[in-house]
C-alpha cells in the first residue's frame, strides 16, 4: 500500500510505502531521501517490533542531520578536499565535511524526493524509487539516472537493489544509511549484539575519517570481527567509536556473499547481510546526541548501528582502490539483502 503522510517544507507530499509478507513483517520505505523508516521483524517469542530508527515527525527527514534510514549518493562517504580528477578535467564538488566532501554534498540523495512505486518483482512485494541527479548536481559531472527497489522476501529478507547509468563519466557510489537495534528501536544501546564481519583488512582512516590510502590487516586490533564479538567490547580503543571501512574478503562480485552477521541475545533476532560491494562501513551511532525517534525515544550515542556496503571511501583519489567510476554505455548494479531470523 502507498499513502502520503506529510509534507516537505515547500509543500511537496512525503509518501509512505508498506511491503509485508506471510510472516507479518513489514518495511516502511518513504520517497523523501528513498529511506526506510520502519522495519518490523519478529523476535524468538513471535511478536514483532521495529528493529531501525527512524523519526516520528516525518518532516525531519528533510533535514535528517543523522542520514537516518536513506540512500546515500552520488558518492558516499568522504571525498578528500571535495576534489577529483577525471579524464583529465579536474572537478570541485561541495565540501560539507570541513575541508572534505561526504556523502554527496549539502543535498546529496538522502535530502531530495525520489519518485516511488509499487511494483512487480520475482522476489517479493517491492517498491521502486528513481531520481535523476543533473549535471552540476552538487558539482559532480554528467546527468546520473539512478534506481533503488527494496524488496521484501517470504523468508524476511530485505533486498536493496541499486541501478544507474549516465550521460558523461562520472564517480557513483551509493548505499543505504540504515541504523539498527535488533532489540527493538527504542530499546537503548547496541554494544551488547554480537557482530561478525568477513574481513581481513580495512582501510586506514585519519582523524577525520579519510582514508589515508594504507591497506592494514585488522589482526591484532579492535577492528578484528572475524569471529563473534560484542560491539561494544574493545569499543574503547578505538576512540569515540567505530566509523571505519572494511575490505570484504570476498571482493565486488556479481552476486550477493555473506559478508557480516549480527545476533541480539535478549530478542533472539538474528540478520545477515549480504552483498555485492567490496567494502562495508561500520558506524557504531557515534554523533547520535539525543535525537527525537519514534514513539517518544530519544537516540543517544550507541543507540543503533550501521552496515554500510559500498566500495571504498574516496576511491576516486586512490587507483589502487576499486573504481567507482561510471561511464556512459555501462550500468551501475549493487545489490545487498538483510536476512533475518531467530535463534534460540
Amino acid at each position: 500500500m502507498s499513502e502520503s503522510i506529510g509534507v516537505t517544507s515547500d509543500g511537496s507530499s512525503i509518501e509512505r510505502f508498506i511491503l509485508s509478507n506471510q510472516n507479518g513483517t513489514s518495511a516502511h520505505l518513504i520517497n523523501m531521501g528513498a529511506s526506510m523508516s520502519e522495519l518490523h521483524v519478529r523476535d524468538r517469542n513471535g511478536d514483532l517490533d521495529d528493529v531501525v530508527l527512524g523519526y516520528a515527525d516525518v518532516s525531519a527527514y528533510e533535514e535528517n542531520a543523522y542520514s537516518i534510514g536513506c540512500t546515500m549518493g552520488r558518492v558516499t562517504n568522504r571525498i578528500a578536499d571535495g576534489c577529483f580528477t577525471l579524464d583529465g578535467v579536474d572537478y570541485k564538488l561541495v565540501a560539507n565535511h570541513g575541508a572534505h566532501h561526504i556523502h554527496g554534498g549539502l543535498k546529496g540523495f538522502n535530502k531530495v524526493l525520489w519518485q516511488g512505486e509499487l511494483t512487480e518483482h520475482a522476489a517479493g512485494s517491492a517498491v521502486r524509487f528513481t531520481y535523476l541527479s543533473a549535471a552540476g548536481d552538487e558539482g559532480y559531472p554528467g546527468n546520473l539516472e539512478v534506481a533503488v527497489t527494496y524488496v521484501l522476501r517470504e523468508d524476511d529478507a530485505l533486498i536493496i537493489e541499486y541501478e544507474g547509468t549516465t550521460d558523461r563519466p562520472t564517480p557513483v557510489n551509493l548505499t543505504n544509511h540504515t541504523y539498527f537495534n535488533l532489540a527493538g528501536a527504542a530499546a537503548g544501546s547496541i554494544l551488547d549484539h554480537i557482530l561478525t564481519v568477513h574481513a581481513s583488512s580495512y582501510t586506514v582512516p585519519d582523524e577525520t575519517g579519510l582514508p589515508t590510502g594504507e591497506v592494514r590487516s585488522v589482526a591484532g586490533t579492535a577492528l578484528d570481527f572475524r569471529q563473534p564479538v560484542a560491539l561494544g567490547a574493545r569499543i574503547a580503543q578505538v576512540g569515540k567509536g567505530y566509523d571505519h571501512n572494511y575490505i570484504l574478503d570476498h571482493g565486488k562480485t556479481a552476486t550477493p556473499q555473506l559478508s557480516a552477521a549480527v545476533s541480539n541475545a535478549a530478542s533472539g533476532r538474528f540478520m545477515q547481510l549480504l552483498t555485492t560491494e567490496p567494502g562495508v562501513q561500520l558506524y557504531s551511532g557515534n554523533f547520535l546526541d539525543g535525537a527525537a525517534g519514534k514513539g517518544g525515544a530519544s537516540y543517544d550515542q550507541y543507540h543503533g548501528f550501521c552496515l554500510e556496503t559500498q566500495h571504498f571511501p574516496d576511491a576516486v583519489n586512490n587507483p589502487h582502490f576499486p573504481s567507482t567510476i561510471l561511464r556512459p554505455g555501462e550500468i551501475y548494479r549493487q545489490t545487498t539483502i538483510y536476512r533475518f531470523s531467530v535463534e534460540g
